[in-house]
This record gives C-alpha cells, structure tokens and sequence, in this order.
C-alpha cells in the first residue's frame, strides 16, 4: 500500500466510525520536541527510572528526582502541541473521537485544545505536584524555586507527606478512576487508533487489544513496529503528524 493507499484508508475507517478513541505514547510527543524513554538516545540510555518504592524510602532517591525534574522540565515547558496533536483535536470536536487515552504526561493534548474530559492520562501529568498522603496540589514552579534555595523540596505544609509530581513512577499503582474511565471508552469503541506507542508497557498497552478483541477496527500509526502489527486492520510505519494531518486535513 502506498502513501496515499493507506492515508485515503485510514481516512475511510475515520469516517464510517461512530465512536472511536486514540491512543497515544511518546511518539506524538517526540515530533514537538520531548525526548521518548526508551530509544536508543531516550532519557533511559543515561538515567534510569527511580522507581516508587526507592522514592517513598530514600530522601536521596527523592532529592534525585527533582533534579532530574528540573533538568528536564525546560524542554517540556518549551514544547508545543505539533500536526498530529492538532490533528487528533480536531477529531474531538467533530465527535469523532470520544477520549483520548494517553501514557505521555506532557498535556499537549490538552495543549491542543482538547477538554480535560476528554483526555484520560494514565501516567498522570509532569506540569504539576501533589501531596501523595492529601493530594494538596503544588505549582512547579515554587518548588524548583525551594529546591534552587534549599537544595531539596520539602514535605507538604498541609500533612506532612511527601510531595511528587503528579506522574505514575514504575512500582506505583495505576490511577483506578483513569483506569476505569479507559476500560470504559475502550469497550465502548469501533475504532481504535493508536499513535506513537510501541505498546509494551502494560497493563496501559492492554486497551487497543481489548478494543481489538471486542470488535472495534485497530490502527497503528508508529515510526517502528509493535506487538499488535499482526492483529492491525490498518499499519503505517511513518510520522505521525504527515499521516493523520493529511487524514483529516489539517496543517
């Protein structure tokens, strides 16, 4: 299938889907300009993940990874929604898509346009922190400005428990009422189109073989191949922006 084959395709199961939903990983993300986690020059290759039972045991583990945080969190701040972002809101205001399952934790769908009930963030969102003992929410920007002064981000002033970003770390458990929200919306759909996911980390990766198994049509739009390639209707292994952008016409 050529170029133009497999975008007039996908446009076709766009437009005879009653109610479908997107899922996303960070290769939607690496077109604005974040580095993914696990490619050969991802964020992984020279620091690996803290995971969350080292952060709730170890002050140093923690103090890590707000410096690790800070470092990064410029190029995020500095990033805009791109094509393919653009591209998927413009299907949520036409209802042709209905949520927005995400693992990034970058709000550029938000970004985008797209509202905040429409986007189900399974690996929560870095733009903010919270207390995990009272949820307290906290601005980043007051505590790098702790952390510049103090050399650490202290506990939270309302119970005491440990402040974190608002991200789901390796060894944490999953967000339930995101979880549910996406079971839900995946049940629901007849068309599953996945985004810059190499769908392997699960239980997250699990929701477009689920819709797949229940019957909706499966997309996969991704730079490499995934686990799911075999069970796709449709497969296309290039930018995400170039494909859904000229999908559904947007620049």
């Amino acid at each position: 299938m050529d170029e133009g084959q497999d975008i007039a395709a996908l446009r076709r199961l766009i437009e005879t889907s009653q109610r479908g939903i997107v899922f996303t990983g960070a290769g939607i993300s690496t077109e604005s300009g974040i580095p993914d986690f696990r490619s050969p020059t991802g964020i992984w290759q020279t620091s690996k993940p803290i995971y969350f039972q080292d952060f709730m045991a170890s002050s140093e583990a923690r103090q890590e990874t707000w410096r690790r945080k800070f470092l990064t969190d410029p190029t995020i701040r500095a990033a805009e929604p791109n094509r393919g972002h653009r591209a998927v809101a413009r299907l949520v205001r036409e209802g042709k898509i209905s949520a927005i399952i995400t693992q990034n934790i970058d709000g550029l769908h938000q970004a985008s346009g797209v509202p905040e009930n429409k986007v189900i963030e399974l690996h929560g969102n870095t733009t903010f922190a919270h207390c995990l003992d009272c949820g307290e929410r906290y601005e980043i920007d007051a505590l790098k400005a702790v952390f510049e002064r103090d050399g650490d981000v202290h506990d939270c002033v309302a119970c005491g428990g440990f402040i974190k970003t608002a991200t789901i770390s390796f060894g944490q458990a999953m967000p339930e009422a995101a979880m549910l929200r996406a079971q839900a919306e995946t049940m629901a759909a007849d068309l599953c189109i996945v985004l810059g996911s190499s769908l392997v980390v699960y239980p997250a990766a699990g929701f477009p073989e689920r819709a797949k198994r229940n019957g909706a049509k499966l997309v996969i739009v991704n730079n490499e191949e995934t686990g799911l390639d075999r069970m796709a209707d449709l497969v296309i292994h290039r930018g995400i922006g170039t494909v859904l952008g000229s999908a559904v016409d947007v620049n």
